[in-house]
């Protein structure tokens, strides 16, 4: 779109040169092309575009639409600056203008769950009859959707987009943007409820999406669904399916077998026999919105098995695992178009800068793209040009062909996966970190499975998403000049600390604490670059902390004296430290009475210089001991004033933990420490946090038990009648207490809890699987999604941070981001 035009859409007053704009930016960490660039200043509540105008210039980006004014921009000479009122209202202006520039079918998807699987499902029915432009992942915000209708062009010939609310007033700005000519409403559930006053309110509201649509399509079983489509009035075609009379595509017999389900159905006053390559529910719900979809489109019911046979799980995340020869592998192999591209190019930057290695994309043909093959690999070729990547290898008959647009860097080409296996070109990888990007039909999980480094089958899942969902959930609670301290602490409690660090630095979280200084020296090794507090330093550590920039809490005068006396001996003055106060918990920290003396012995010196101080609550989470905490906040408060009136700097103060930012905010001071809450553990009961981690395993073989035989040490496990019992690789050396023996324990397994029978030993667990549907090499989950950490913990009269920490290193972490 030409910058005149836009200029005349969001009504930015001003002469402005003949550009043509063919990105559109709101991070400036994704910049690609920066020429053809409009770089939009969002301000957020924690955030603030604007601030990364002078860095965006110096990368060559000229063209930026604000809503602010600033010094610093009128020394940018050649800048060109698009003024609004609003930024955010801006780029939905200009996505609207977009729509409105093609005149095709455009599939709207809403819900509360399974939005992107069957938007990518649909992809996989569709793609080879339509040119189709889709959102990218599980791009459905207020700025995710702007951004993937911006993509339109006058080549599309279907549009697939997902929207996502979190308050009222969302969705009627996201259909503006997509314009459904077809809706489809997933499901009806919890997720994001906290801003609705209730269930049905929140389908009301996502109901707008479709208030223009010429098709609606939706689960009539679900009563409250039901009950608010009749009430809207929606002028559009209803195509409702379900098992209820009154469903336009009526359920008539479900049955399934072991990996299939077999759906009836009256269509039109005809059975359609359907067969779905799925048995939960889940899946099944999915699948049967892109049936009726199909049916809708006037396919047979032929067509419609034949393309349904061939679904294939949606893998929704990038997995990061670690491979052979000091490779990393980021496996992204379930689909391959330029927008996703664009985004795994991102994360692999982004974990390349982190580890120190050299980048190499493995890319097959990108399929069904409506473009040309010489402009669709011109643009692949100048997207890895933009985003420094230092080798590609290509798989494929289309892409081998434009081989020569790669020469700029190290390529090899190959006509399929089969021939690059072959090659031996695998064996080449070393030092660098590989990403897979594949069309399903490439198979690419053959490669990764030949270099990913085979550990033990029992892994602890990190999901990255549902930690930056969890720190943006507190952080809503905050004001915006709040800092956010993250505990990463004791391995990041479990869940790898070097990891889960690098994501909060990407989110640009403001500080980072750790327990001992060696914690904190790891974190440096890999790259680290924000304050890190060191929360119990040792005498022995002083050294570690000074060169290594960690800023040690103080708690007493003996540590206070040999901090001081080390800085003395390396030349160091004004180097920030965190006193800690004990109000009332009675652990380490200065109390009251020490505070005279604590002033006289910092203001005698230059070495150290307070950063902040701060305490600890006892009982934040529980409401009989607020009065207490109270009584430590007055305590704490107290102490802070005789330290800010005794010194000219600021000192920053800090007192509330997880459950005192939910539960305690008026007390928020200047920063706050967020630790079991990040990874998903909530104070309050109505809230339930996103669960960041899952620790997996397998079943690794299947016994017949008779009556009167003993399963496991000690013969603890007595069988009194015959039993099906699975053995797993997980034991006490992994983190299983061996507490949980003997039916205290549970795991979940094909939709079912399973008991523990026997007792655990420390590399093997058996648990009853008696009348089960259990296969050997069947995924056993034994805290996450199913079983909550709170739940396992419950067994054990223990608390969730105890699980957690639990967890052997020796247990492989696996790493998922959307």
């Amino acid at each position: 779109m030409n910058l005149r035009n836009i200029a005349k859409i969001i009504v930015a007053k001003g002469s402005f040169p003949d550009i043509e704009i063919n990105w559109l930016l709101t991070d400036s960490r994704s910049l690609t092309f920066p020429d053809e660039t409009l770089f939009f200043a969002i301000r957020t509540q924690r955030n603030n575009g604007h601030d990364y105008i002078p860095e965006l210039y110096q990368q060559n980006v000229r063209y930026f639409v604000v809503s602010e004014e600033n010094a610093v921009f009128s020394e940018l000479k050649d800048a060109v600056f698009l003024k609004v009122d609003n930024t955010l209202h801006a780029l939905q202006q200009v996505a609207s203008a977009q729509r409105k520039t093609v005149n095709i079918p455009v599939i709207g998807i809403t819900g509360s769950n399974g939005k992107t699987i069957v938007k990518e499902w649909l992809y996989q029915l569709l793609h080879a009859d339509y040119a189709i432009v889709r959102s990218p992942r599980s791009y459905n915000s207020q700025i995710g959707v702007p951004l993937s209708v911006w993509a339109l062009t006058q080549t599309t010939e279907l549009g697939i987009f997902e929207a996502g609310i979190s308050e009222v007033g969302e969705m009627q700005k996201l259909e503006a943007i997509i314009e459904p000519t077809i809706g489809i409403f997933t499901n009806l559930g919890e997720a994001h409820q906290i801003n609705f006053q209730s269930i049905k309110q929140k389908c009301e509201e996502k109901l707008q999406l479709f208030k223009h649509a010429e098709v609606l399509i939706y689960n009539s079983d679900d009563k409250v669904l039901q009950i608010s489509v009749v009430q809207s009035g929606f002028k559009a075609q209803l195509l409702s399916w379900g098992t209820t009379n009154d469903a336009d595509i009526k359920i008539i017999e479900k049955k399934t077998d072991q990996y299939i389900s077999h759906i009836s159905v009256i269509y039109k006053a005809e059975t359609v026999n359907i067969d779905i390559p799925f048995v939960d529910e889940a899946s099944i719900q999915n699948a049967m919105h892109a049936v009726v979809l199909l049916l809708h489109l006037g396919f047979s019911s032929a067509e419609i098995n034949a393309r349904i046979s061939m679904l294939e799980p949606v893998a929704m995340r990038l997995e990061l695992k670690k491979g052979v020869r000091n490779c990393l592998i980021i496996n992204d192999s379930y689909n391959s178009d330029l927008n996703s591209l664009g985004i795994a190019l991102d994360f692999l930057n982004q974990q390349a800068a982190a580890n120190n290695l050299s980048k190499t994309l493995v890319l097959s043909d990108i399929l069904q793209s409506g473009m040309s093959s010489e402009e669709l690999y011109s643009k692949v070729s100048d997207l890895i040009k933009n985003k420094n990547i230092q080798k590609i290898i290509g798989v494929g008959e289309d892409i081998t062909k434009q081989a020569e647009k790669f020469n700029f860097i190290d390529n090899e080409f190959f006509s399929s996966t089969e021939s690059f296996l072959k090659s031996g070109s695998i064996f080449n990888f070393n030092s660098e970190i590989v990403l897979l990007k594949g069309s399903r039909k490439f198979q690419f999980e053959t490669i990764s499975s030949k270099i990913e480094l085979i550990a033990h089958e029992t892994v602890l899942e990190v999901n990255l998403n549902a930690l930056v969902d969890n720190l943006n959930y507190f952080r809503s609670k905050l004001k915006p000049s709040t800092k956010v301290m993250c505990m990463v602490k004791a391995f990041a409690y479990g869940s790898g600390s070097t990891e889960v660090a690098r994501t909060l630095q990407h989110h640009r979280c403001d500080y980072l604490a750790v327990a001992v200084a060696d914690e904190g020296a790891e974190l440096r090794n890999e790259g680290i670059r924000i304050p890190i507090v060191v929360m119990n330093p040792e005498m022995g550590s002083l050294g570690v902390i000074y060169n290594h920039n960690l800023e040690p809490e103080v708690y007493g005068f003996r540590l206070l004296d040999a901090l001081i006396s080390t800085a003395e001996k390396l030349g160091l003055t004004d180097y920030p430290v965190h006193l800690k106060i004990d109000s009332g918990m009675h652990r380490l920290g200065f109390e009251r009475k020490d505070i005279p003396q604590l002033i006289q012995r910092l203001q005698g010196q230059k070495q150290l210089k307070i950063r902040s101080v701060f305490s600890h609550l006892a009982g934040a989470d529980e409401a009989e001991l607020d009065e207490f905490s109270k009584k430590q906040i007055n305590e704490f408060t107290a102490c802070a004033d005789l330290l800010s009136t005794a010194f000219p700097h600021y000192i920053m103060r800090h007192i509330l933990n997880s459950a005192g930012i939910e539960r305690l905010t008026d007390y928020q001071f200047d920063m706050v420490r967020l630790g079991i809450g990040l990874y998903g553990i909530s104070s309050l009961p109505a809230i339930k946090l996103s669960s960041v981690c899952s620790l997996k395993t397998v079943v690794l073989q299947i016994k017949q038990i008779a009556p009167g035989e003993t399963v496991g040490y000690g013969r603890m496990g007595k069988v009194e009648k015959s039993k099906q019992i699975a053995i797993l690789p997980v034991g006490y050396a992994d983190g299983f207490d061996r507490k949980l023996s003997n039916g205290v324990g549970q795991v979940w397994i094909n939709g079912k809890s399973a008991k523990v029978i026997g007792n655990v030993s420390m590399d093997l667990i058996t648990i009853d699987v008696t009348d089960m549907d259990v296969a050997e090499g069947d995924i056993v989950e034994v805290f996450g999604e199913k079983l909550s950490l709170q739940e396992v913990a419950s067994w054990l009269n223990t608390i969730p941070y105890e699980i957690l920490t639990s967890i052997s290193r020796r247990v492989k972490r696996i790493y998922f981001q959307e």
